[in-house]
């Protein structure tokens, strides 16, 4: 089946505002490929039309392009060495704004806002954004299952979450409560300022060497200087001296 991305490409761009050009060709493709054989139609121009049409099919678009896997303290042991990180930094700024970026449904900046807490950080403000709005009520609704959380110590489920049934859990208001949701596309929109920390995990491979080291130089920008930055487990940033950043430990690195 022959594919008219450019046109698709452009179409996306005009009417949803994304620009899937700047993410890795063949993975999005694949994507595009999957959800289209499963809605039944052959080429991107009558999936197009689909689109502006049918907004149930607008949304699973939407969600099926955008990178939504995600759970409470994803690589727990990278966690505990941003934490140690946080802590330290908390020393030095007393008052910490943190930016969850592409945050999905919230169990990244929930994990931050409980680290908060148990550290007795209470002059912190977190920003959590995500380019997907549906999501982004996901996240403020904060209804999880098992799966979601199953790297959190029971003791602390009893403490941060109400169960509602035998696989949902209702995150409790005092850890909501810290945590302020935005529309954001990283591609875009203008970034965050003055952060203290920026987690952004397992997002940047989906991008082109451009845009991605786009991204982080926009990063490094909304950073203060002796702030961090905590990627995923398989995104290391080669030459990060050249965005103003060094690397202080796994995955995570400070404005120099």
């Amino acid at each position: 089946m022959q594919l008219n991305f450019d046109f698709f490409n452009k179409w996306v761009k005009d009417k949803l505002g994304i620009q899937l050009d700047a993410y890795k060709e063949k993975q999005m493709q694949r994507r595009i490929a999957n959800i289209m054989e499963s809605c039944g139609v052959n080429t991107l121009e009558a999936y197009s039309k689909l689109l502006e049409r049918d907004p149930v099919a607008k949304q699973e678009f939407l969600e099926h392009i955008t990178i939504n896997v995600t759970e409470f303290y994803r690589n727990r042991d990278l966690f505990d060495t941003f934490e140690k990180n946080l802590v330290t930094l908390n020393r030095n700024f007393p008052r910490l704004k943190i930016w969850s970026a592409a945050c999905s449904i919230g169990a990244e900046p929930y994990t931050l806002a409980m680290i908060l807490q148990k550290n007795k950080i209470q002059t912190a403000k977190i920003v959590a954004t995500d380019i997907d709005r549906t999501i982004l009520q996901r996240a403020k609704t904060a209804v999880y299952k098992n799966s979601d959380i199953k790297n959190i110590p029971i003791s602390d489920r009893n403490e941060y979450f109400n169960q509602l049934s035998t696989d949902e859990f209702a995150l409790k208001d005092g850890i909501k409560r810290q945590v302020l949701f935005k529309k954001h596309d990283l591609l875009k929109d203008r970034y965050e300022d003055k952060c203290h920390a920026i987690v952004c995990r397992n997002v940047t491979i989906y991008f082109k060497n451009d845009a991605r080291d786009e991204v982080y130089q926009k990063f490094s920008d909304s950073l203060v200087p002796g702030g961090i930055l905590f990627t995923g487990a398989t995104e290391t940033i080669n030459f990060s001296e050249n965005f103003g950043l060094k690397k202080i430990d796994s995955f995570i690195y400070q404005k120099m």
